[in-house]
C-alpha cells in the first residue's frame, strides 16, 4: 500500500483516457479504496448521483462532455467531495472549478503519494463536517438535524422518518426487510407494529416527494421489504 492515510472511500473517476484511468484506479486500489470509473461522460453527473460515492476524481476535458458541467450538475444535488484532475494548467480552469463546486484541484501529471494526499485530505474533511450526514441516490440525510435534502431542497422529518430513511440508505440500493426496519425503530420510543412502519414509509415516501426526490425512489418490493 502507498499509505497517505487513513481514510478509506470508494472514489468515482471520470477521466476519458484509458491507461491514464487504469493508472489512476491502481494508485487508488491499493491505498484501499475502492474505484468506480464514469460509463457515459455526457451522463457523468447522473452516474455520481446513482453511485453515491465519497469522493470524486474529475478530468475537466473529455470527449462529448464538459468537464465544468458536470462539476456544477454534481454540486446542484450533492456535496460529495470533488477533486479536479486535468492536465490544464490554465488559471481560469482552477477558478471555475473552484466556483462551480470542486473542493481541491491537481494538474497532471501528477506524483500518486500527492494525489493520495490530496483524496485523504478531503475524505477526511468529509467525515469531520458530516459524521451525522448520510447520502444515497441524491438523497442526503442529516442524522443530527433530521432533514432531508435533494436537489438543493431541504425537509423536516420526524425521528421515525429519519430513521427509516438511514436504514434505507445504508444499505445503498439492497432491500431492507421490513423486520430489519422495525428493528431500527425499536430504538426509538414509539411503539412499533406492522401498521406503525406502514404509516411510517409512507410518511417518508410523501416527504421525499416535497423534497424533490424523483417519483419512486423510495420502492416497495411485495413481499420483501422496502430500498432507494
Amino acid at each position: 500500500m502507498l499509505g497517505a492515510g487513513s481514510w478509506m472511500g470508494r472514489i468515482f473517476v471520470i477521466e476519458d483516457d484509458g491507461s491514464l484511468r487504469r493508472e489512476l484506479a491502481n494508485v487508488l486500489q491499493l491505498d484501499g479504496h475502492e474505484v468506480c470509473e464514469c460509463a457515459d461522460f455526457a451522463r457523468g453527473a447522473e452516474e455520481v448521483l446513482a453511485a453515491s460515492p465519497d469522493a470524486v476524481i474529475l478530468d475537466l476535458k473529455l470527449p462529448g462532455a464538459d468537464g465544468l458541467g458536470i462539476c456544477r450538475g454534481i454540486r446542484g444535488s450533492s456535496e460529495v467531495p470533488i477533486l479536479v484532475l486535468t492536465s490544464s494548467d490554465a488559471e481560469f480552469d482552477e477558478v471555475m472549478s473552484m466556483k462551480l463546486g470542486a473542493d481541491d484541484y491537481l494538474a497532471k501529471p501528477y506524483r500518486p503519494a500527492v494525489l493520495l494526499a490530496h483524496v485523504a485530505r478531503l475524505l477526511q474533511r468529509a467525515n469531520s463536517a458530516g459524521a451525522s450526514r448520510i447520502e444515497f441516490a441524491g438523497i442526503a440525510l442529516d442524522m443530527a438535524r433530521a432533514t432531508a435534502s435533494c436537489a438543493g431542497n431541504e425537509i423536516g422529518l420526524t425521528r421515525n422518518e429519519a430513521c427509516v430513511l438511514a436504514a434505507l440508505i445504508r444499505a445503498r440500493g439492497a432491500i431492507v426487510s421490513r423486520q430489519e426496519l422495525m428493528r431500527a425503530l425499536w430504538e426509538t420510543d414509539a411503539f412499533v407494529d406492522d401498521n406503525t412502519l406502514t404509516v411510517n414509509v409512507n410518511r417518508l415516501r410523501r416527504a421525499l416527494e416535497r423534497a424533490g426526490a424523483p417519483d419512486g425512489v423510495l420502492k416497495t418490493h411485495r413481499g420483501q421489504g422496502y430500498s432507494l
